[in-house]
C-alpha cells in the first residue's frame, strides 16, 4: 500500500569529504548534535540515514534554505556538508519505519548531485546547496533561488574560521557585543569583521530566503 501526501519541502544531505576524517566517531558525534538543533530551530526532522548522509523535511521552502545553511555553520570548519532541496509530492510507504518515496524526494536527489557535479569545476566550485520542483507542482520557481544560492555558498566558502563563528552567532540571534564576549575580542573588532566580510548582506539574504513558501 502506498499512501500519497501532497507537496512536501524534503533535504538530503552529506558531508563533504568525509572520509578523510581522523576521528569519525566524533564526527557523526557532532553531526548528529547538529541536527537535533536545526530540527528544534526549523521545525524539521532531519535524521541520519545510511554512512553520512541524512534526509528529512520542513513545513516550507524558507525554513528548508534556512536550515541548510545553519547546518553547514554548525559543522564548518572542521567538515562540509552539500544539500539538495526539493519540493513535490511524497509517497509514504507501508511497513517498519519512516520509508518514503516520490518525486519529492528524487526532485532533492536531483539536486545534490548537482551539487556534487558542481564542485568539480573551478567556477562553481564553493556550490554547496541546490533546489529542485518536481514538474507539474506549484511552488518557488528555481532559478531565482539557485541564483542566490551559488552567491550565498560563494560568500560563506571565503569567509575564515572567525567569520564563520560570527556568521553563525548573528544568524542565531546574538549581539555582537554577546558574540565579542563569547570569542574574547572587542565588539569593534567584531564591527569590523561583519563589515569587511559583508555578513550583513548574508543576513539579509537568510532573511529573504526565509520567507520563500
Amino acid at each position: 500500500m502506498v499512501r500519497m501526501k501532497s507537496p512536501a519541502v524534503v533535504v538530503i544531505g552529506d558531508l563533504v569529504g568525509s572520509r578523510r576524517s581522523v576521528d569519525r566517531r566524533a564526527l557523526h558525534a557532532n553531526v548528529s548534535r547538529a541536527l537535533r538543533r536545526v530540527n528544534d530551530r526549523f521545525e524539521g526532522d532531519l535524521r541520519l540515514t545510511v554512512g553520512d548522509e541524512y534526509q528529512g523535511s520542513f513545513p516550507h521552502l524558507g525554513a528548508a534554505l534556512r536550515a541548510t545553511l545553519a547546518l553547514r555553520l554548525a559543522l564548518l570548519p572542521a567538515a562540509d556538508a552539500r544539500h539538495g532541496v526539493g519540493v513535490g509530492p511524497v509517497e509514504a510507504l507501508s511497513g517498519p519505519g519512516r520509508i518514503e518515496d516520490g518525486p519529492g524526494w528524487w526532485a532533492a536527489r536531483d539536486a545534490i548531485d548537482a551539487v556534487e557535479r558542481a564542485e568539480g569545476r573551478a567556477a562553481t566550485r564553493t556550490l554547496r546547496t541546490a533546489y529542485r520542483l518536481t514538474d507539474g507542482v506549484d511552488g518557488v520557481e528555481p532559478a531565482a533561488v539557485n541564483a542566490a544560492l551559488v552567491g550565498r555558498d560563494a560568500m560563506v566558502g571565503r569567509l575564515s574560521d572567525r567569520g564563520l563563528s560570527v556568521l553563525a552567532g548573528l544568524l542565531s540571534g546574538m549581539t555582537q557585543r554577546e558574540i565579542a564576549e563569547a570569542e574574547g575580542v572587542s565588539t569593534s573588532a567584531i564591527s569590523q569583521r561583519v563589515r569587511h566580510d559583508g555578513l550583513g548582506m548574508l543576513l539579509t539574504l537568510d532573511a529573504d530566503l526565509g520567507e520563500l513558501r
